[in-house]
């Protein structure tokens, strides 16, 4: 048996209810890992309020870290008693232990521990496909200011620090001068603090009216718009996430008359398809967290009995860099 969070029904944080479920025996390519910890991220809330749908009732949760206790028929990269970490579908990871697909888990280094490994897989791997694996059309040259949302959360504090590794000078957006303080701390070379400032203006302000490359936006819907306008000709509106809801519709003659712009809708799971693809990201992410050039910043934690108080204040923003449940 394992304590779990599952919902019942779509809703608020309310309908995560902490219960006992059995864990089997792995199937063919499938592992079964015991947790240490797990990752909180915003898929969590669209999972739970229904806005990317589950057949329930279902588990919550894309990521953790924890000890493999059982290897399934095929599976060949890990093995029982391996320390491992994880992004993958399907959602279940707000649990003390889990069946599930092998071909997402990575062995975790030694030298990451388990709440490092927990909090950094989704968001670091994420980074990696905007910062590598999605670029703009001429690509990305050091110097290149490039314009990041939600600067001061999980993925956006490592893509500050990672950003910078690379050469470039991220622009980066936040709600409070506490929270631009924070990016401007970890490697943002611009931070903009939209409460009180038009990020639109002041993005054409630091590039001397030329716009950015590229804008990696996970807030959608209150940014679209004068995000299409802070890009510079063939730029490239790479959106991962919509945090203040969807986008609208939009006419695609809009992009013509911005200056012949190009629009993504880009998704982590996607990329990591195949392992081999998987690891080769991991890989790169493990290098660069190894090195100390990005650093994973835990700054909540909470017992997975309490994750429903994590995503009050996930969506109350209240909450910066990473957030863990502790099992």
């Amino acid at each position: 048996m394992s304590k779990a969070i599952h919902i019942a029904q779509v809703g608020g944080p309310e309908q995560l209810k902490l219960v006992d479920v059995t864990v089997g025996e792995p199937g063919a390519g499938e592992i079964r890992i015991r947790h240490k910890a797990v990752g909180l991220n915003f898929i969590d809330v669209y999972h739970r309020t229904g806005l990317y749908p589950l057949e329930l009732p279902h588990g919550l949760g894309m990521e953790g870290s924890g000890v493999v206790e059982a290897v399934g028929e095929g599976v060949t990269h890990l093995k029982a008693g391996d320390r491992a970490a994880y992004a993958s579908a399907p959602p279940g990871s707000y649990s003390e232990a889990r069946v599930m697909p092998a071909k997402n888990v990575c062995k975790l280094p030694d030298a990451i521990d388990f709440d490092t490994g927990a909090a950094m897989m989704l968001k670091g791997l994420t980074v990696q496909y905007l910062l590598k694996r999605t670029l703009p059309q001429a690509g990305l040259q050091a110097g290149d200011p490039v314009l990041f949302h939600a600067a001061a959360g999980g993925v956006g504090l490592i893509a500050c620090q990672w950003a910078k590794a690379l050469g470039y000078q991220l622009i980066g957006t936040a709600g409070s001068d506490e929270k631009c303080a924070l990016a401007k701390a970890n490697g943002a070379a611009h931070v903009i603090n939209y409460a009180k400032e038009d990020f639109e203006a002041r993005v054409k302000e630091i590039t001397g009216g030329k716009g950015v490359k590229v804008v990696y936006d996970s807030v959608g819907k209150d940014t679209w718009d004068k995000s299409l306008n802070c890009l510079a000709p063939f730029g490239l509106m790479a959106s991962f996430g919509n945090a203040s809801g969807p986008v609208a519709p939009f006419a695609p003659g809009v992009l013509g008359a911005k200056g012949s712009i190009y629009v993504t809708r880009q998704t982590l799971f996607t990329h990591i398809a195949t392992r081999e693809v998987n690891q080769q990201m991991a890989d790169d992410l493990f290098e660069v967290v190894g090195s100390g050039k990005v650093k994973i910043h835990i700054d909540q934690r909470y017992p997975l009995a309490e994750a429903a108080q994590a995503h009050r204040d996930l969506e109350a923003r209240k909450t910066t860099g990473c957030t863990i449940l502790t099992v």
